[in-house]
């Protein structure tokens, strides 16, 4: 048995964390990170570096660069907010790609991050493109057709009122009246799996303060309840609208900080902007 070390950083945004790899400059480092048990081993925050997930940098022939996202379980998300605010600032910072606006590729299409700078030219935040939201059911995807917007599902003979939203990835966004003591643990896995959803979803629990202002906890997908998640503020604040809650502009409270959330009307595309930040670097240990 040998041991190869793997090159790592580890940055966070709103308390979203993730360890990235540079795949481009390694390619030997795809094989680990897309081995589930391997991606899990790196996560844990027990026994390994910890973090929601890993952020693999790759070159792409259609952008600037590429992400690829593998959640603390071992699975691969199809995208995540939080973690290209990360991932822009990383090919930022490295040089990989020398813009201050650019295009990464994605699983869920080309996404179009910017720096935001202070005047010495240090990142202050990133502001993220994130497309037009998704609210045909088969492109949530959802079980159903049309719209998914406050209709009932049934969870262990509970109903909960949700609207369905694709930002990328699936999300179920339910309203409640104190999310203080709203048992997310409880229900958060459990509508992970519902039956509505093919391929799982993101749950977002919104409670709404006013018209611009939110407070939003997150079960996600394959990483259970984490700090943040930037695509599921995306579609807290559409839910939000398309039920007549909020505001096009909203500020999103989360557990590990604050999202701005526009969404314009003319070109239909949300706006996200949040900070990523530098935590540590590090070499992790490979057994082959």
């Amino acid at each position: 048995m040998t041991v190869q070390n793997i090159e790592f950083s580890k940055l966070q945004g709103t308390g979203n964390d993730f360890v990235v790899l540079d795949c481009a400059a390694h390619p030997e480092y795809l094989e680990f990170a897309l081995n589930p048990v391997y991606a899990a081993k790196m996560c844990d925050r027990h026994y390994g570096i910890g973090a929601d997930g890993l952020v693999l940098v790759l070159p792409s022939n259609i952008a600037d660069t590429q992400m690829r996202i593998i959640n603390s379980d071992g699975s691969e998300a199809e995208m995540c907010g939080n973690g290209i605010r990360c991932f822009a600032r990383f090919v930022y910072e490295q040089g990989i790609v020398q813009k201050e606006t650019m295009t990464v590729e994605t699983l869920a299409g080309v996404l179009v991050p910017r720096m935001i700078l202070d005047a010495d030219g240090s990142v202050m935040g990133v502001e993220v493109d994130m497309g037009e939201p998704i609210l045909d059911c088969a492109g949530v995807p959802m079980i159903g057709e049309g719209q998914a917007i406050s209709v009932p599902i049934l969870v262990e003979g509970t109903e909960f009122i949700i609207t369905a939203v694709g930002m990328g990835n699936p999300h179920c966004v339910t309203f409640v009246d104190d999310l203080s003591t709203f048992p997310i643990e409880h229900w958060g896995p459990r509508m992970e799996v519902h039956e509505a959803f093919p391929r799982k979803t993101n749950v977002e629990y919104v409670q709404v303060y006013n018209e611009g202002e939110v407070r939003m906890r997150v079960w996600e997908r394959g990483a259970s309840v984490t700090m943040a998640c930037g695509t599921g503020s995306c579609a807290t604040v559409v839910a939000c609208m398309l039920n007549g809650k909020t505001s096009r502009d909203v500020l999103v409270h989360l557990d590990g900080g604050d999202l701005r959330i526009r969404w314009d009307e003319e070109s239909n595309h949300l706006y996200m902007t949040g900070p990523a930040e530098n935590v540590f670097t590090g070499s992790y240990p490979w057994e082959v």
